[in-house]
């Protein structure tokens, strides 16, 4: 990790919903979950926060690192209906060794959609394939490639 990242860091990433990543969409076979409105699931609301988190890490990160989300702490605060652009703001909040804290907002351009903390830790890739093999084996399953 270079020492280039810092708190006061700041990123904004934009997405457009498209209906595939409303909540009908996410068990299509649970008829509880199948029949609700076709919004934003909240799920997909954070993977676009962890997305912005991690854009906002890589220039800053060595050859060879990544990072993992380790910590989510966001109110899903109003519906987005596909079609519409979710733009997150995050900003670095801490640096604590590996772990990186972020304070993100999420909004669609008519409402505040999100809003808390998002933390990831920093970790050499080769180590977390390794232990993803070791985990792979245990239960019967391949290794990565």
């Amino acid at each position: 990790m270079r020492t280039s990242l810092q708190p006061g860091l700041t990123y904004s990433h934009s997405y457009e919903v498209p209906a595939s990543k409303t909540v009908p969409h996410l068990f299509p076979e649970a008829p509880e979950i199948a029949s609700m409105p076709a919004v934003l699931a909240t799920p997909y609301m954070i993977a676009i926060i962890e997305w912005a988190c991690t854009r906002c890490l890589n220039e800053h990160l060595d050859v060879g690192e990544g990072s993992l989300g380790v910590h989510v702490n966001v109110s899903h605060l109003a519906a987005t209906l596909p079609g519409q652009t979710v733009t997150v703001d995050v900003e670095v909040a801490k640096v604590e060794g590996p772990r990186v804290s972020f304070r993100v907002i999420a909004h669609d351009g008519i409402d505040k959609i999100g809003d808390g903390t998002h933390d990831r830790i920093v970790v050499p890739n080769e180590r977390f394939k390794a232990r993803l093999n070791q985990k792979a084996v245990k239960v019967g399953g391949r290794p990565l490639e």
